[in-house]
């Protein structure tokens, strides 16, 4: 029983969080925090903002207000064709409503389109099945964008990131960055969900409590949202396993020799030649998430994909020990960065029921050592224990595009009571990715999944990081 004792302490340490409700800003860390240019842009007041309810739709057990809202003015017409940001939501409000904890999902999509005609199906099931209020905010970023100075008209996505990133760069102008107008409309989308509910047409119903979840750059904003607004009580991150940017962009490279055509934009864009300059730092301190963790204890589950073709599974060895606080994760086998036919909300369903009927999370812990030992340890017992496998014969690259859905399980024994553990030997020819995931009960028919990081073997790398840093361009 050699490891009851460090199981008791990893538990005591590591699981075991106490949150504490303080109603400011900076609740979330007991250390001083400095405002940063993405609080100031947060929580300046914007005579723009407003909202509409277009319409409501009835449906068996629930009630789906699709508003229309503006949250901000960003930039001027001066500089962007479409200053000021418009979005739709829907809003999902069961019958019955039991907690003052809402869910909000933030996508994406175009100011071409028309305003959604019902909730998405995933919306209806998770208000019912939680008793809670359940919104998804649209449109986050505006798109397409056109910019006054930019010949490569117009924006979306990606690109527009990477425009916005280069003018702070070149500019050292603080506005710029889009993480700011993006994590605004995070803001605004829960003044409109407390408002609207408040109010009597939406059912004097308490709601000032949210968890938050979006997917890629969406999941980015779930982090600068919970950075900026202690109302947010938990995060689901999605597909976004870039934190600590700096060095994944580099373990990128090394991996690849060069950068997957997901990333294309930030290498068009010039933002890759800043990495190393103190410009690229400053632009990091004002975005990157990893440089906000002090403020980051509240519970998070990050849900990453196992072929994602922006980020490389093992990206988490950059940051995950640095976050401080209640924290899973869980790597989706066979699943790209869509995350389509996937259970991902499952994962997520099963975790905010558990939010918000303050339903006890599973106590474990887990390492990979240096030599690619995974160690699980956990007090409470899983109804499975799975070891999943990929494996690529020529290179180290785990994209699904490349190796197709090649991720195998098998179950994981004990070696004694509480404890799991694997170490796979480096194949004769090639690559092997492995990890640990987890299942317990919820509380639901869903059960908790949850996962070690990923190891690949052998961890050898083909490249070396070797652009030289270049912040001597022209401003």
């Amino acid at each position: 029983m050699k490891y009851s004792s460090i199981l008791l302490n990893t538990y005591r340490i590591c699981i075991f969080t106490v949150l504490i409700w303080v109603p400011s800003l900076f609740a979330q860390s007991a250390n001083p925090l400095e405002l940063t240019a993405l609080d100031e842009y947060v929580h300046k007041v914007d005579s723009s903002y407003r909202y509409s309810v277009l319409t409501t739709v009835e449906g068996d057990g629930y009630k789906t207000f699709i508003v229309e809202m503006v949250s901000q003015t960003w930039l001027t017409e001066n500089e962007v064709n479409l200053p000021v940001w418009e979005h739709f939501m829907t809003i999902t409000v069961p019958d019955e409503v039991v907690s003052d904890i809402s869910f909000l999902y933030i996508t994406g999509g175009s100011k071409s389109n028309d305003a959604p005609a019902s909730a998405p199906e995933t919306d209806i099931k998770r208000a019912l099945e939680s008793s809670t209020v359940v919104t998804t905010l649209y449109m986050v970023p505006n798109q397409p964008l056109r910019f006054v100075d930019d010949s490569e008209n117009p924006r979306t996505e990606d690109a527009i990131i990477s425009y916005t990133w280069d003018k702070f760069l070149r500019t050292g102008d603080e506005k710029w960055p889009l993480r700011l107008p993006m994590t605004k409309s995070a803001v605004r989308a829960m003044d409109t969900v407390t408002n609207l509910m408040a109010s009597n047409s939406g059912g004097n119903i308490e709601v000032d409590q949210f968890v938050v979840a979006g997917g890629s750059k969406r999941g980015w904003t779930t982090w600068t949202t919970a950075i900026v607004d202690n109302r947010v009580v938990a995060i689901m991150p999605i597909v976004i396993d870039v934190l600590n940017v700096e060095e994944s962009f580099k373990h990128h490279f090394s991996v690849y020799g060069a950068y997957s055509p997901a990333v294309i934009d930030y290498v068009l864009g010039g933002n890759i030649s800043w990495i190393g300059t103190p410009e690229f730092a400053k632009l990091m301190d004002l975005v990157d998430p990893y440089e906000y963790r002090n403020r980051l204890e509240l519970p998070k589950f990050l849900l990453s994909s196992t072929g994602d073709e922006f980020f490389l599974p093992d990206s988490w060895q950059f940051y995950w020990d640095d976050l401080v606080g209640e924290k899973h994760v869980r790597y989706v086998p066979n699943s790209n960065h869509s995350m389509g036919g996937t259970d991902v909300m499952d994962s997520v369903d099963a975790w905010y029921h558990a939010i918000v009927h303050n339903i006890s999370m599973p106590r474990y812990s887990w390492d990979v050592a240096e030599d690619g030992t995974i160690t699980v340890l956990s007090l409470d017992k899983p109804t499975e224990v799975l070891l999943w496998q990929a494996h690529n014969p020529d290179k180290r690259n785990f994209m699904q595009a490349v190796i197709g859905r090649a991720y195998t399980s098998t179950p994981l024994n004990e070696v004694e009571p509480g404890v799991y553990k694997i170490k796979l030997d480096p194949p004769e020819t090639g690559y092997t990715s492995y990890y640990v995931e987890m299942a317990y009960p919820s509380g639901i028919e869903t059960p908790f999944k949850f996962s070690s990081g990923t190891k690949i073997v052998p961890d050898t790398t083909e490249y070396e990081w070797s652009l030289t840093p270049d912040s001597t361009r022209n401003r």
